[in-house]
């Protein structure tokens, strides 16, 4: 089962990475720790929110949520924070 779909820039990490082109940092397991606390911080952090939808879009953002094997509600939050990051751009 998919649960992901990798962008373009992760793609390019991928690759490098299997062409062992990426070094090590110096004090990796320092780095990985510090990294890890840094994600479960910003993880930890989540606000509920009340958000009105059309029945329409939510049936199909289940169904997306199905397609990918996540919990539809992963979904949407994926989404916002695809988006307030930039990695979705609007559409002029």
């Amino acid at each position: 089962m998919k649960y992901f779909e990798l962008d373009e820039e992760e793609k390019e990490i991928l690759k490098a990475f299997n062409n062992g082109e990426l070094k090590s940092v110096p004090n990796v397991k320092k780095e990985i720790a510090r990294y890890t606390a840094y994600a479960k911080a910003a993880l930890n952090k989540t606000k509920n929110v009340n958000l009105r939808i059309s029945e329409a879009d939510l049936l199909k953002i289940k169904a997306k949520a199905l397609e990918k094997g996540i919990p539809y509600q992963t979904l949407m939050a994926s989404l916002i924070h695809q988006y307030s990051t930039g990695r979705i751009k609007e559409q002029n």
